[in-house]
């Protein structure tokens, strides 16, 4: 019988059996606990794992038959611009040529890089085989250039169609595998998500049973949701790379800096300042040292830039190689201008980049508030073309200059009239006579562009060559421009009476890969010999990216063009870049020339230069030259060539024969020095 407490309710079973069921429940639950918790936490890990691991599969197969029908496509393009070629030969074919068999070598690269073991071994072997094909192709196009169809025939048929054959054979069969694998890599994803979709619903009750005893580490993954979320917010707002406030933050502070009355200069006397900052020559680092190089070097340049401003300043990366620093409250525009001063000297210290030590500089755009305008849009715009101002005139420091934005109604009006003028032969050449200082003889002329707009009229270059080069209209301008000079050049060889033409790139064209082609292409066109034809490039645009410039000269100068260095003396060429440039004359700067008669150090210097330019046997010109004391003193120091308004001022083609025509014809009274120019210039009057 059960014993009955005095309450009425039944009375505890004996001690012993009761903790012995206590601990028997403890235990299940414990057991039962851990096994949900243990399959939840496989199901997790075996369903990441297993879907991850398929779809990278997936993906890595389908990344391989894309290599391979790029390759495919690419092999295909090259039969099919072969054959095009000996029906049609031609420089445009041969390049297009090129660039597919360039595209078929980067797509076996890439199957390199994507593949395994059988996929390298095959791409060796194909690779061999298109050496081979590349260098049947090279005797194809020879004798199909001579018109030798009976060669250019008997080594299509022998020695390029069977390499051929086989490569496209070996990759088309290639891609059609590795097409197939990614289909069975896809199937059996779908197939692994299917089996986790059932799986889902029975875990999740299983789950469910966890709800109460992951009370507190629910609580904990809240917390680090948190963080996680003030990670994103912080990741959205900075640059990850050096950690630096973005373009984002960097316009959101901007605004409110502007808005909050801080920095708008009403009550307060101080404007809030803006600095654009971007590195010169950046490119040449990565190009040189590697992408690991420019991004450690960045990083040190963030914290050099961090270390030298205050601490309510905002040090920004806006992308690339460009940063901006934004300065809450300057007294003026030129305290901004003392700040920007400050941060280049920051730089200047080499920087240590894994065991490197690399030099950097900077051009650097300024504005204010308090003068360049209230919006963080309009700053921000300001202060890029500020910036590009900076760069174009290898300055350092520039602040923003309406004269200077392109982006003004008028000037997009303007632009737009250039676009159309191009088209319209509104364009027009003027020469400036360039005369023998020891022959009084015109040697040449330069070649300078008007602009006959038909409602402003003339229009004179420094209106519109900035626009040209910033928009990147100057490639059309200059095309025309080398046009009409040549043309003129012709014509005066067809009168007997043959000038070289010079004509200005800009830096733009330096940068243009196109450059000796078009040159090329334009000699030909209108026959004329090219040594008639001098190039121009000042010393400033020679910096913007001077292994670049350097190899493009170099193919001007193998054309037979004479390239000729502008504004000698104004720049920061070294005399070791000289040496290795393909240089023919140098062209002092006006500003030496112009002060010569007024005896200053100018004089000192214009000697010099012409003494330096005969050393390294090069031809002296100087511009400038206002009168005729200057040109006396220039005949003196052994100057080759003068030019400028004590000669002649720009004419067009009629007037300078006329003004040819009215000169007395004076023989040469000295030789010229020794490796000048002019020994192999037409002197004809």
């Amino acid at each position: 019988m059960t014993p009955i407490r005095g309450d009425g309710y039944p009375a505890p079973p004996n001690g012993v059996d009761a903790e012995l069921r206590v601990g028997r429940r403890s235990r299940v639950a414990s057991v039962a606990l851990a096994a949900v918790l243990l399959a939840v936490s496989v199901f997790a890990v075996w369903s990441s794992q297993a879907t991850s691991g398929a779809a990278n599969r997936a993906v890595s197969a389908s990344a391989l038959s894309d290599d391979y029908r790029a390759a495919a496509s690419a092999i295909g393009a090259e039969e099919l611009l072969k054959r095009k070629y000996r029906s049609e030969p031609g420089p445009g074919l041969r390049g297009n040529f090129d660039a597919a068999a360039a595209g078929f070598v980067a797509a076996m690269m890439n199957v390199r890089r994507d593949g395994g073991a059988a996929d390298r071994s095959l791409v060796d072997g194909v690779l061999v085989l298109h050496a081979a094909y590349l260098d049947a192709i090279g005797r194809l196009f020879q004798a199909t250039d001579r018109g030798d169809t009976a060669g250019a025939t008997r080594i299509d048929n022998s020695e390029v169609d069977p390499p051929f054959w086989t490569m496209q054979t070996d990759v088309v069969d290639a891609a059609e595998a590795r097409h197939l694998e990614s289909l069975d890599d896809l199937g059996s994803l779908t197939r692994l998500e299917g089996v986790t979709r059932r799986l889902t619903p029975l875990v999740f009750l299983l789950g469910l049973l966890l709800a109460a005893a992951l009370t507190t580490v629910t609580r904990g993954h809240q917390r680090l949701l948190g963080v996680e979320r003030a990670q994103a917010v912080h990741a959205s707002l900075h640059d990850a790379l050096t950690g630096l406030a973005n373009r984002t933050l960097l316009a959101e502070r901007l605004s409110q800096a502007l808005g909050t009355g801080t920095g708008t200069g009403a009550g307060t006397g101080t404007d809030t300042g803006l600095l654009l900052i971007d590195l010169d020559r950046f490119k040449e680092i990565n190009d040189t040292f590697g992408h690991h190089y420019g991004d450690e070097l960045l990083t040190q340049i963030g914290q050099r830039l961090n270390a030298a401003v205050r601490e309510v300043d905002c040090v920004a990366r806006l992308g690339g190689d460009e940063f901006a620093v934004l300065l809450p409250d300057v007294r003026s525009l030129d305290h901004a201008l003392v700040v920007a001063t400050q941060l280049r000297t920051a730089l200047e210290p080499p920087f240590r980049v894994l065991g490197v030590d690399l030099h950097v500089e900077a051009s650097v755009g300024v504005v204010t508030s308090g003068e360049h305008g209230r919006d963080a849009t309009l700053l921000l715009q300001h202060a890029d073309i500020a910036m590009y101002v900076a760069k174009a005139q290898s300055g350092g420091v520039s602040t923003y200059d309406p004269d200077a934005d392109e982006h003004t109604p008028e000037k997009l009006s303007l632009l737009g009239d250039l676009r159309r003028a191009l088209g319209n032969d509104e364009l027009v050449l003027h020469f400036q006579p360039k005369v023998g200082v020891l022959c009084d003889e015109v040697v040449g002329v330069e070649a300078l562009v008007r602009w006959q707009h038909p409602e402003r009229g003339m229009v004179y270059p420094d209106d519109f060559i900035p626009m040209a080069e910033h928009t990147g209209l100057i490639g059309a301008l200059s095309r025309r421009v080398l046009d009409l000079a040549l043309a003129q050049a012709r014509a005066w060889s067809d009168a007997g009476e043959a000038l070289t033409v010079s004509v200005n790139l800009s830096a733009r064209n330096l940068l243009d890969e196109r450059m000796p082609a078009m040159v090329g292409e334009l000699l030909a066109a209108h026959g004329v010999a090219p040594d008639l034809l001098v190039l121009e490039v000042t010393e400033s645009a020679l910096m913007t990216e001077p292994v670049r410039a350097q190899r493009l000269l170099q193919e001007l100068a193998a054309l037979g063009v004479r390239i000729s260095i502008d504004d000698f003396g104004a720049g920061y060429t070294s005399l070791g870049q000289l040496k290795s440039l393909p240089v023919s004359e140098l062209k002092i700067d006006k500003s030496f020339v112009m002060t010569m008669s007024e005896g200053s150090s100018d004089d000192l210097i214009v000697h010099s230069l012409i003494d330096l330019g005969h050393n390294l046997g090069l031809s002296i010109v100087a511009e400038g030259v206002e009168n005729e004391q200057t040109l006396a003193a220039l005949r003196r120091y052994g100057c080759d060539v003068a030019q400028g308004y004590h000669l002649s001022r720009p004419l067009a083609p009629d007037a300078l024969a006329s003004w040819r025509a009215g000169r007395p014809s004076t023989p040469v009274r000295a030789p010229f020095p020794v490796g000048s120019a002019l020994a192999v210039i037409p002197t004809h009057s």
